[in-house]
């Protein structure tokens, strides 16, 4: 199973309705981070993004050097209709892994667990060559081990710590203090800045 993760895996759980990580709104950590941003000229990146209201939500304060990438189709027409405006060429359909670009700013929501737990270490030098000197990854991880067969994949700080800090300098890494409800005490808040 675990190896069947592919564009074909993600969009039949769109079509089925089977998104149990799509919370349906921007989540309550990130979005207090993105209100604390005051450069909005900033170019950003949402990997693996979902029906991405992350990138909705920065859209509607006014970032729009916002890009989306992720491996099915279906949430990004999702996105679309919900903003018409959002330039399609900034929804990228598409490998995360296979992606060339810059940012200053990454952000992570339920990505990083929805990959096989064997492409961590390529997934933290990915992260670092899309950063620009200076940019920052910032999101949220699952900090209790949810599944070892399926997404999401959970994990533990130690282990976070140990693949992230040859890449990063890590300057945040701890339990989000403004969850929703069902992830209360399952999720780290992380910002981390390219070493």
């Amino acid at each position: 199973m675990i190896e069947s993760l592919n564009e074909n895996y993600w969009t039949q759980r769109y079509e089925n309705n089977q998104t149990g990580w799509d919370i349906g709104h921007v989540s309550t950590p990130i979005k207090g981070y993105i209100d604390q941003l005051s450069d909005k000229e900033i170019k950003i990146l949402i990997p693996g993004a979902g029906n991405s209201y992350e990138a909705e939500y920065l859209w509607q304060q006014g970032f729009k050097n916002v890009w989306v990438i992720d491996l099915s189709k279906t949430p990004l027409n999702n996105l679309q209709s919900r903003i018409p405006e959002f330039p399609a060429s900034q929804l990228i359909h598409g490998n995360f892994f296979e992606h060339q670009a810059q940012y200053d700013l990454i952000i992570e929501q339920t990505f990083f667990c929805a990959l096989n737990p064997i492409m961590r270490t390529d997934y933290v030098a990915k992260m670092h060559e899309l950063l620009l000197d200076g940019g920052k990854l910032v999101g949220l991880m699952f900090k209790i081990p949810l599944n070892t067969t399926h997404p999401p994949f959970g994990g533990n700080e130690e282990e976070y710590r140990s693949i992230f800090s040859p890449y990063f300098k890590i300057d945040i890494m701890e339990e989000a203090h403004n969850s929703i409800l069902p992830r209360i005490e399952n999720e780290l808040f992380v910002k981390m800045i390219k070493a």
